[in-house]
């Protein structure tokens, strides 16, 4: 009886290791408004303009980071992941227990491949990205039952600000003519349907 009930704590005490507070709405918009920076930030370079903030447990910034692929000609170096790492170098570690990341952009498959891994307790992202999402657009990553690390989500914090800055960008950059069967997507491109 007494390895059952020690087991039944010790499940008790793993299921809820990683998981952090789901920071307050008021608390996300402010987080938010700073990736928003960020990503503006962004487009001084050349990239898409998408910036991310990781937040301690105890509310402070531990690292932030803006898309840098064209600066620095790394298919890797996304908002995330740059945040991520100056996370884990702020904190010393690689495990980002009890951590919040907030982005502009829902996270693509690599980077929601980060994100579990590296323990993040939840994610708040602003914009859809209906081409190339894994949060909740084409894959939902982050809540697989099948991985060992699950992230609490909040979805569209500032999602008409954070839409409207990639559109701002693409918009000069996607000219097509209009096409019998295209639609507008969200961010002002063309999708062939």
């Amino acid at each position: 009886m007494v390895a059952l009930s020690t087991i039944s704590v010790w499940r008790r005490v793993l299921s809820t290791r990683h998981r952090g507070r789901m920071i307050d709405a008021t608390t996300a918009e402010r987080w938010m408004r700073a990736a928003l920076e960020e990503a503006a930030a962004a487009v001084d370079h050349g990239d898409v303009p998408v910036g991310a903030i990781v937040v301690a447990p105890d509310g402070t910034e531990v690292g932030r980071g803006r898309n840098r692929r064209e600066q620095l000609a790394d298919p890797t170096a996304h908002a995330e992941l740059e945040a991520l790492r100056a996370a884990a170098a702020t904190l010393g570690g690689w495990r980002l227990d009890g951590c919040t990341l907030v982005v502009t952009l829902e996270p693509c498959p690599m980077c929601a491949g980060a994100l579990v891994q590296s323990r993040v307790a939840a994610l708040v992202f602003g914009a859809d990205d209906p081409k190339a999402g894994a949060v909740t657009s084409l894959f939902d990553l982050v809540r697989d039952p099948r991985l060992p690390h699950r992230v609490e989500v909040l979805r569209g914090v500032l999602a008409a600000d954070c839409a409207a800055l990639l559109r701002s960008f693409f918009a000069p950059r996607r000219y097509t003519p209009r096409r019998q069967g295209a639609r507008v997507d969200e961010w002002g491109g063309l999708e062939n349907r």
